[in-house]
């Protein structure tokens, strides 16, 4: 007979088992799906450019389609105008077809829709895919800007001695980021940030990106019976390495380098476990001078990057002004690819 707890215990393996099938399943019907839709907007598409066909035949098809598979809402006239907008946009690129695949047909309107440059909406669509995230996840990390974020981000990580998780740790950093569901005024302390970051944990990790976990705030050091008190620590699951965060509500100043290098070499020594990397340092600044960045940086043993952050959803203007020509970006976002595995 078996006990309680060996029958809770294995309705949870199986249970377990039933969410892992339905996940496959649903997988599975999604890329089935906009494989369909692909070939509906090929076929109306490769239609129209040989018989010349106009807008008519869309509504047509819509209306005919509606009366065979009643009930069915993706095959309207709009709907069939995305799949052969899909179609068209990605089926001379090789690499971009089969990752739209990979994704829900929502999810590539709305890059296709809300994104211009091709190395922009693969970016989206990577990452998608690696962090599962939903139409609304989506919806936010494009309004704010993410894409822009993590590849124009100042870290010292290029010119550390080369390492595993080198790049990994690059783009583990946003450059600037996004607090809007704070509800902070515009004049707020560093503790009230703290404490504002605490009491909407989830919008801030979501905010973070993937694979960040919450250790704790105010986290205590000693040193020769000194206390040290670093503002937040994280850790980090791809990198397997602690993040420490210091918080400013002014600008950036290099003397914040120095403490944040103090802290990091403590935690190596004193906190960090053995199977574990070194850890990394944030620093969250309300504004900062990118110069003054850069030379603070540039002889640091640390790995370190120097972020700002906003509690309005606007992103500031200087970005319009920094982002770098088209090649560079691609560049980053190469390095962003190799970062991690898909």
């Amino acid at each position: 007979m078996e006990t309680p707890e060996e029958y809770k215990d294995f309705v949870a393996e199986v249970k377990v088992r039933i969410r892992s099938a339905q996940y496959d399943a649903l997988k599975a019907v999604n890329k089935e799906l906009v494989g369909l839709y692909w070939d509906i907007g090929k076929m109306i598409s490769e239609k129209q450019n040989a018989l010349g066909w106009g807008k008519s035949v869309v509504e047509n098809l819509a209306s005919d389609l509606q009366k065979e598979f009643p009930g069915q809402i993706g095959f309207s006239t709009r709907n069939l105008y995305l799949m052969i907008d899909l179609y068209i946009e990605y089926h001379d690129d090789t690499f971009l077809q089969p990752l739209a695949a990979e994704i829900s047909f929502t999810h590539n309107i709305m890059i296709l829709s809300k994104c211009q440059s091709r190395t922009e909406r693969q970016f989206y669509i990577v990452a998608t895919k690696r962090y599962g995230w939903s139409k609304r996840v989506l919806d936010h990390q494009i309004s704010n800007k993410t894409y822009e974020k993590y590849l124009l981000n100042q870290t010292n990580y290029d010119q550390l001695p080369s390492e595993k998780f080198q790049n990994q740790k690059k783009l583990a950093i946003k450059d600037h980021y996004t607090f809007d569901f704070l509800e902070l005024g515009d004049e707020h302390s560093e503790h009230e940030l703290e404490l504002a970051l605490m009491k909407n944990i989830r919008g801030f990790l979501l905010e973070l990106g993937g694979d960040f976990c919450f250790i704790g705030n105010q986290f205590r050091l000693e040193v020769e019976g000194q206390e040290y008190f670093i503002d937040l620590l994280l850790y980090h699951r791809k990198l397997q390495s602690l993040v420490a965060i210091e918080l400013k509500t002014g600008d950036f100043k290099p003397e914040y380098k120095g403490k944040m290098e103090f802290y990091l070499a403590v935690m190596n020594d004193k906190v960090k476990q053995p199977n574990e990397n070194a850890s990394v340092g944030i620093i969250i600044c309300r504004g900062k001078k990118r110069m003054i960045v850069e030379y603070s940086l540039k002889n640091s043993t640390q790995p370190i990057g120097i972020a700002t952050y906003d509690t309005s959803s606007i992103l500031p203007d200087h970005y319009k002004n920094l982002l770098p020509d088209p090649e560079e970006m691609a560049k980053s976002f190469e390095r962003w690819l190799e970062s991690e595995p898909a």
